[in-house]
């Protein structure tokens, strides 16, 4: 039987404008300056870096935010002029944390968020649908951390991470006129830390890092649909069509370094630099249970798909005014390096080299906060030029997103 070559994406949903599948959504206020990360006014500092919550000015301290994000991937074959478009629905990341100090050098607290996830989607007829039709990405992370004030300008704290996940990706088999669907659960699990300054009370300092996290989807389930059923036992499978398959995908690391700078009591700005571990994404396996569909001679149910990531950087500039001691206005840009050269582009994971712009208002009441932010990322296009799956054509793409955050310092 001729093989059935799956160059499979799983796991590795998008939102088409971040370095990878990395989405920059963790915190509102943080978003409005660039999604930089000294900044510890409040519990969303924890996601950032876990020894921030020891310079939160609060002894208790909660924050809870959400995004909706649109963005629109364009794909044109530049022989056939051929343009597709896809139709991504709205994504919606969420975050929510809590910072305590039971003693005054003592904080503990919890990060939940979703930094990896997102639907893509291309009409069912497009000429790339045997690489995918649609793909649904969803990953929690649930971060317990401590840290330790050593003194009043150095910190040090540490996280535990427990990833949650699951994934679905329809694609066609033109070969028979079918389609396969994988889903799946998948977990995993990380740590992080960070080191938290304050050598002067203008300046924040945070170094942090992130590990990586290897999502395994042990019992995931792939079903094959065919319009005749003769196909089925060619595959080993019987008339439900229905196979068990497993793979790993890498989360992978990250590096950050933060810093905050108040130029006079009304102004500060921030800057980052990230550093990403996407050279370990060098290629994907997918372990079918029986069905003869993979691209190894020595096993046939067993595909493996070339990835051939490379580390990239992010660069990160934001600045915040105080109108008055209520009302603060934001502003910000950075830029992110997509992990991937063109003879490497696939339409499963779109990534490009993008400039962001971002901007916000904060609001403080009393013991609560609430930010607005938005941000609209300006991708730069590709030139696809992949021979291993005979992609080639022009990729352009178009992002924006907009936060609502409320945070409670009570005491």
């Amino acid at each position: 039987m001729k093989k059935i070559l799956v160059s499979t994406a799983l796991l590795a949903g998008v939102l088409s404008y971040a370095g990878g599948f990395r989405v920059s959504l963790q915190g509102v206020k943080q978003l409005a300056m660039a999604h930089t990360s000294a900044h510890a006014e409040d519990a969303s500092v924890a996601f950032f870096n876990p020894a921030g919550m020891s310079f939160i000015p609060s002894r208790l301290s909660i924050s809870v935010g959400g995004f909706a994000a649109g963005n629109k991937v364009t794909f044109q074959n530049t022989n056939t002029l051929q343009s597709t478009e896809t139709d991504n629905p709205i994504g919606t990341p969420l975050y929510a944390a809590i910072a305590y100090k039971p003693i005054d050098k003592l904080s503990i607290g919890f990060s939940f968020s979703t930094p990896f996830g997102s639907t893509i989607e291309y009409p069912n007829n497009w000429e790339g649908r045997e690489m995918v039709e649609k793909l649904e990405l969803k990953a929690f992370y649930f971060q317990p951390m401590i840290s330790y004030k050593f003194n009043d300008w150095f910190a040090f704290g540490a996280s535990y991470i427990y990833a949650k996940g699951s994934v679905n990706w329809d694609k066609a088999i033109t070969q028979f006129g079918g389609e396969l669907n994988l889903d799946s659960k998948a977990s995993g699990h990380g740590y992080g830390f960070g080191f938290y300054f304050r050598p002067d009370p203008k300046l924040d300092v945070s170094i942090a890092y992130r590990s990586p996290v290897d999502m395994k989807a042990k019992k995931g389930t792939a079903t094959f649909s065919f319009p005749t059923s003769s196909v089925y036992p060619l595959l080993g499978l019987d008339t439900s069509g229905k196979d068990s398959f497993t793979a790993t995908l890498p989360l992978v690391e990250e590096y950050t370094i933060g810093l905050t700078y108040k130029i006079t009591p009304k102004w500060l700005v921030s800057a980052d630099f990230n550093y990403h571990g996407w050279e370990r994404y060098s290629q994907l396996t997918l372990d079918f249970g029986k069905a003869p569909v993979g691209n190894q001679p020595s096993d046939p149910t067993v595909s493996v798909s070339p990835k051939n990531f490379k580390n990239s950087k992010t660069f990160r500039l934001g600045t915040q005014y105080a109108f008055t001691d209520k009302i603060f206005g934001r502003l910000g840009a950075y830029y992110d390096e997509s992990p991937y050269t063109d003879e490497n582009f696939i339409p499963e994971t779109p990534s490009y080299n993008t400039y962001v712009v971002t901007g916000g208002v904060g609001f403080k009441l009393k013991q609560f906060g609430v930010d607005i932010a938005g941000g609209y990322a300006i991708p730069q296009a590709r030139d696809v030029k992949n021979s291993l799956l005979g992609f080639y054509g022009q990729s352009t793409a178009t992002a924006f997103y907009v936060g609502l955050g409320l945070s409670y310092n009570p005491f």
